[in-house]
This record gives structure tokens, C-alpha cells and sequence, in this order.
């Protein structure tokens, strides 16, 4: 039986989607006046409270709970003196969470700040202490730079993992999808206006995966308030990803899960994968950049036939060095794209389709050290928890629902549509941002396997395809990087993007090639370019193979 906690106070617009122009939501807080506010002291922020009117979304306010002035000393984190700030943003409906919030006000403020997002369905406290997504090591973390840094638990607090019962309120699924985004961000205008007497001069956005995603709803809902974002891997598609990533555990599920592979075998496989692509980029380093011709190479591990030179005899599972016909299958179902059938987007927001995942181009299904595929079967598998938890409580609102067997997505179009619309941020309309000079930057591994890659080149085509190239290149910059997965990969990549940010925004300097550093630990240190999509690394046949100078970014083998 379908379970709603519910929300009664939609009138004033909590459980309802903010109003939109082409997917961009409205809503900007009214601007504090500087004579009636006068400066204060860490402090003195403790026991404040912030009027509703101060915030551009509907709350009832939010509480100044504890500010505390941090020594420099008194971490090993190197962020110098800042004043730690918490509290809670106070919802309309009286059975949602409240908005936790961290917000930092260094003393050696540089004028700017940071908002960070968080991570899967989010739920714990971001803090804004730590790196960037994908941080150089050695690096200074945002707030030692001087920022002001901010981040949330996104309106509510998680069990861990994908714990998606907060989906069943819907001013917390509203919160989740964008309005935190938007709440507390002025929740930090007002206090660096309270403390340093004015607002930062520029404001950006970083984060990865749920992260990556909230910096997309940043620019494309809230524009005004951004002048860029960095985002890595984003989910922005959320909804449709999780579509996908239900299909995705029912094809590992299928027939008692014959077609699952235990790591053995999908060790096996992805050695017969590298094997055939890894020196398609003229160089032997356990990173597959020719992805292009890796697909042609690999495309007869697609049959299932004699054909395939993996295949064990006659189809039959035969141990940890051959296929069966079973897991063929489920390899080919990963690598076909999902289709809901029927649009979920109005306009130009995307379509009914969810891109292929990345089985033949080199993914290792071991991102983070964890079989993705289920290192004890396919009920472990990565997938299954988004999948289940978002259409099982944010769409169809029920516990009780087996979402493996029973969940139909046509049986719930209306709503998927409406989810949709709170919870994606999918539109490539983003005039605002870039008619306020806004910048993006974004990133994707090539075998990333919690969001593929081609979710991330879909929304990049369809960007060029509504301003063109030419323009698209004044404000968004896309790279994809081979070997980058999730949390890890085989090209474990760390790139100073706040730097190539600040260029770009401050002093108009845009990004070109960028430098990747591997964080793995065998191959520490070895660099890499990362290179404009749809380019590539090729090394150059001479020099260091560990060193980003012996690589040329090109578009095709033959360059």
C-alpha cells in the first residue's frame, strides 16, 4: 500500500516545482540593506536567526545554531583561522527535516566562495573542510585559499548508503532535487553580509556525481547566484539514470542470475578487453584512450557464437576463464541503451532514452576496490540500491514494493514525469547563466561505472546542438578522461579545476588541455593531458610514457 508523508502547506509552493521557464527555476532572496545590518563577530552569529524573507524559496527561516571561531592550530587541515558556523534551515511542512547547513567564514576571506555538493542521495553534513572534487594532492583546500565555503545534508539525515525514505515527504524530495541548492546559498549571502559587511564578489559551484549534478541545477535553475561551477561525473539525469540502473540489476538478476560474473570473471574479461585496446593509443599503460577503435576491436566479444573467442563451449558455463551465453547477454543488455518508452522531459530536456553503460571500453566493474556487479551475486550488485530506492519511494511511494519484480515504469509515467522534473537537471537552455558571463567546467571518466560517460557526452551534444560550437566555447569547457572511473579507476585523475575556474571567470582566460594527476598508489604520479571532447590522448611515441608531455591530444588514430 502506497505510503505518503505528507505535505498540506502547497499553496505556498513547498511541495509543488518552483515556477520554471524552460526548466530554470525562479525565486531570488530579497537583498539584506546594509545601513540595518551592522557587522558582528563569529560570535555573535550564535542565536541568530534568519527571517523567511531572507531566503528566495519558501521556508520558515533558519537558526544560527552554534559559531565557533577555529584556531588554525587546533587542525591539521592547514584551512588557518576561519569561523565554523552550523544550523538549520526550518521547513514549511512541519513533518520534513530541516536543511542542516555548515557554512565557514575564513579570516583571511579573499572575497569569493565555494559551495560544495554532496554525494549520492546526500543525507549527511556537507562541511566545505575539505578538497574540491578530484583535488590535486598538496593542493590548499578551498577555505585555506580564503573562501568562504558552504554545503548541507541536503534537508535530510541518511541511514548511509542509498537510504531513500525521505523521498516519501515531498518538501524533502523537493529539498533534495534543488531547493537546498538555492536555501543555502542565501543562507551564506546572509552571513558573509552580517560578518564581513558584504556579499562575495564571486560565488561558485563544485562537486561530484549527486555533487556534479547539484552544480548542473546551480546554473541551470538558479544562474543568478553562480558565476561557475566545476562538475565532475555529474548524476544529472538522475531520474533516467536510475531507470537505467534498475535495468541494469534486473539483467544481472535474469534467469537466477546466470549471467552474472564473479570477480574471476570479470577479471578474465576485462584482460581480453585491454589486451586488444590498451596499445591503440600507442601506449602499453593499462589506460584505454582510443576508445573508438577499442570498440571496433572488441566487437566480436559481443556474440554469442563460436564466433566469440571468449564464448565457452556450446554457451555453457564452464569456470572463471571463458563466458557463458548467459553472461553475453547481460553484458550486450549493458551495453544497449535503456529506453522508458515515453519522453519524461518537456521541450528540450532530453527524451525517453538513457545512454549504454561501458562493459567493452574497459570498464573493470571494480571501481573503489568493490565488485560493482555484486562480489556475492547480483542482489549486491551497485545498481540495485538507487534503482530501488528512487522509483521504489520517490516514484511509486510505496515500502512494501518487491521494485525488482514488480516495478513497471509505464505504470507510473505520470509521476516519473513529475519526479523528473524536481529531481533532473537536464536542460541545455542555460541563456541566464551564460548571459551573466557564468562558466562551466565538466569532467567524465571513460570508465565510470556508477554514471557512464556517454550520459555526460549526450548533454554536451545537445548543448552544441542549441548554440553551436562557437558559442558553446565562450562558457562551457567538456573533457572526458580515459582510465577515470567513479571513485577510482585505473587512472585515478586529480585536476586543478578551481585554478582553470578562477582564470576563466576572473581574468578571462579560458581553459585549454588540462594536466591529470593519478592518485593511485602504484602509479603515483605519472600525468596525463586531459583532453577537449571529443580529443583524446595519444602518446607521442617518444619521451616519458609517465609524463603529460609525451602525450598529444588528437581526434582519431589517424592524426
Amino acid at each position: 500500500m502506497p505510503v505518503i508523508l505528507g505535505c498540506s502547506l502547497t499553496l505556498l509552493g513547498a511541495c509543488s516545482d518552483p515556477g520554471t521557464v524552460d526548466g530554470q527555476a525562479s525565486g531570488a532572496a530579497m537583498q539584506p540593506d546594509p545601513q540595518a545590518m551592522s557587522v558582528v563577530s563569529c560570535s555573535e552569529l550564535a542565536g541568530l536567526r534568519i527571517a523567511a524573507s531572507d531566503i528566495g524559496l519558501p521556508t520558515t527561516g533558519a537558526t544560527i545554531n552554534s559559531a565557533e571561531l577555529i584556531a588554525g592550530t587546533a587542525e591539521a587541515s592547514g584551512n588557518g583561522d576561519y569561523c565554523k558556523v552550523l544550523g538549520a534551515i526550518h521547513p514549511l511542512d512541519y513533518t520534513a527535516p530541516d536543511i542542516n547547513f555548515q557554512v565557514n567564514l575564513p579570516a583571511n576571506w579573499n572575497g569569493k566562495s565555494v559551495q560544495f555538493g554532496g554525494g549520492g542521495l546526500n543525507g549527511t553534513l556537507v562541511t566545505g573542510l575539505g578538497p574540491y572534487v578530484k583535488q590535486p594532492a598538496g593542493e590548499a583546500t578551498p577555505l585555506a585559499r580564503g573562501y568562504l565555503t558552504l554545503g548541507s545534508d541536503s534537508g535530510h539525515r541518511s541511514a548511509g548508503g542509498f537510504d531513500g525514505t525521505f523521498f516519501l515527504n515531498e518538501e524533502a524530495l523537493m529539498n533534495f532535487g534543488h531547493m537546498q541548492i538555492k536555501k543555502t546559498h542565501d543562507v551564506a549571502m546572509w552571513l558573509s553580509q552580517r560578518h564581513y559587511g558584504e556579499e562575495p564578489r564571486y560565488n561558485y559551484f563544485m562537486g561530484g556525481s549527486q555533487g556534479g549534478h547539484e552544480g548542473f541545477d546551480a546554473m541551470q535553475r538558479f544562474p543568478d547566484d553562480y558565476d561557475g561551477v566545476v562538475a565532475g561525473y555529474p548524476a544529472h539525469n538522475v531520474v533516467l539514470l536510475h531507470l537505467s540502473a534498475l535495468n541494469y540489476a534486473r539483467a544481472l538478476a535474469a534467469d537466477d542470475g546466470a549471467g552474472w560474473m564473479n570477480p574471476q570473471q570479470i577479471a578474465f574479461f576485462t584482460g581480453e578487453v585491454y589486451a586488444r585496446c590498451d596499445a591503440l593509443d600507442a601506449a602499453e599503460d593499462g589506460i584505454i584512450s582510443n576508445v573508438a577503435d577499442c570498440l571496433e576491436a572488441t566487437s566480436e566479444f559481443r556474440l554469442d557464437s563460436e564466433a566469440n573467442p571468449l564464448r565457452c563451449a556450446q554457451g555453457n558455463a564452464a569456470g572463471d576463464a571463458c563466458l557463458s551465453s548467459a553472461q553475453i547477454r547481460m553484458l550486450n543488455a549493458l551495453d544497449t541503451p535503456f529506453d522508458a518508452g515515453f519522453s519524461i522531459y518537456a521541450h528540450d530536456i532530453g527524451s525517453s532514452s538513457f545512454p549504454k553503460w561501458t562493459p567493452f571500453e574497459g570498464s573493470t566493474f571494480m571501481d573503489g576496490g568493490n565488485s560493482n556487479l555484486g562480489a556475492s551475486g547480483p542482489d549486491a550488485a551497485l545498481q540495485r540500491a538507487p534503482g530501488v530506492a528512487t522509483n521504489g519511494l520517490a516514484i511509486a511511494q510505496d515500502l512494501s514494493l518487491d521494485v525488482m519484480a514488480d516495478f513497471d515504469a509505464r505504470e507510473h509515467a505520470a509521476r516519473i514525469i513529475e519526479v523528473a522534473s524536481k529531481l533532473s537537471a537536464n536542460s541545455v537552455n542555460l541563456d541566464r547563466f551564460r548571459d551573466k558571463g557564468g562558466k562551466l567546467i565538466f569532467f567524465h571518466g571513460s570508465v565510470d561505472d556508477y554514471i557512464p560517460v556517454y550520459s555526460s557526452i549526450e548533454y554536451y551534444e545537445r548543448l552544441l546542438a542549441r548554440y553551436g560550437e562557437d558559442e558553446a566555447e565562450r562558457f562551457v569547457r567538456f573533457y572526458t578522461i580515459p582510465g577515470m572511473g567513479h571513485v577510482t579507476g585505473v587512472f585515478s585523475a586529480r585536476l586543478a579545476s578551481l585554478d582553470a575556474l578562477e582564470a576563466w571567470v576572473e581574468r578571462g582566460e579560458a581553459p585549454g588541455e588540462l594536466v591529470a594527476f593519478d592518485a593511485n598508489t602504484a602509479t603515483a604520479g605519472r600525468t596525463r593531458p586531459v583532453c577537449l571532447y571529443p580529443a583524446w590522448p595519444r602518446y607521442s611515441g617518444a619521451g616519458d610514457m609517465n609524463s603529460a608531455d609525451s602525450f598529444d591530444c588528437v581526434l582519431s588514430s589517424g592524426d
